[in-house]
């Protein structure tokens, strides 16, 4: 039965991953039927990029970033809608929402919104006297609101996923709290949390992963402008590919980012455990 699994597995992970490895040592265009092996060339020429680091260094800001404020957003969102309230239904869907969204779809609305000319927050700034602004004209502003934008498009996951922990914690233990005069700080602190880790766990890893492989959102937004200043890893491969025309040198790009992917996942993975012996 696990034949088919790991059929798919191979022929859509395995197989691609070892043919771009092997891309990787090539000067292969993309297009072109014939190339050849340059060895370490391509690596030599990564170590000395100042656009991947640019681009590294923006990943991790995605990734680390997004997360951050998920997981605060997330699990005070699932603290106030674990409480019974009217419209409680209405509350939790318009949260989750977003994540419907397409994040392309997302990308480009938000570019309508921002953009100098016509658009909408420079439409209402205007509207009451001011004057527009450039939004997307600083790296810092545009990485910022990429940030921004990311966390509000899936902060409903770390949400359901703290809801469904929070709801699994048994009544009991905040009674027999209470009735030792704990406060509510104090119930946080030495019942919720504890037994909120594997959420933790869970929303951390699925949000940290997915911010490091942010994509449709920096390639509606801003395409890597101004400058390559706003590429993370996953879009400066795909300018490298189709606008550079260098697909060795972007499966070299490629390679990077699975590296980044494993080690920081395999860095949290050990936070993890050393915290749970300490819970």
């Amino acid at each position: 039965m696990y034949v088919p699994a790991l059929i798919l597995l191979v022929v859509f992970i395995v197989y691609p991953f070892l043919k771009g490895f092997r891309i990787a040592f090539t000067n292969w265009n993309g297009y072109s039927q014939s190339y050849k092996y340059v060895g370490f060339t391509n690596f030599l020429d990564m170590a000395k990029d100042h656009n991947v680091r640019t681009a590294l260094i923006n990943t991790l800001l995605y990734g680390f970033g997004s997360t951050f404020f998920q997981q605060i957003l997330g699990l005070s969102y699932a603290i106030l809608l674990n409480k019974s309230f009217k419209m409680r239904g209405f509350a939790r869907t318009f949260i989750y929402l977003p994540v419907l969204i397409s994040a392309i779809v997302m990308g480009y609305m938000w570019f309508f919104m921002t953009r100098y000319d016509g658009g909408a927050l420079n439409d209402v700034i205007k509207l009451f006297g001011g004057q527009p602004i450039f939004w997307l004209s600083k790296p810092q502003t545009a990485i910022a609101l990429l940030i921004f934008i990311n966390t509000i498009q899936y902060v409903g996951i770390s949400m359901v996923i703290y809801l469904a922990g929070l709801q699994s914690i048994p009544e009991m233990y905040y009674e027999a709290s209470t009735i030792d005069g704990a406060s509510s700080w104090q119930q946080f602190k030495s019942i919720t949390l504890p037994l909120l880790y594997p959420a933790i766990v869970t929303s951390v890893t699925l949000n940290l992963i997915g911010g490091l492989k942010l994509f449709d959102i920096i390639k509606a937004l801003t395409d890597g402008n101004p400058a390559y200043s706003t590429h993370s890893l996953s879009t400066l491969i795909n300018a490298t590919y189709f606008q550079g025309q260098n697909a060795g040198y972007a499966a070299c790009i490629g390679i990077l980012l699975f590296a980044v992917i494993f080690i920081v996942t395999l860095i949290m993975q050990k936070v993890f455990i050393s915290k749970e012996v300490e819970f």
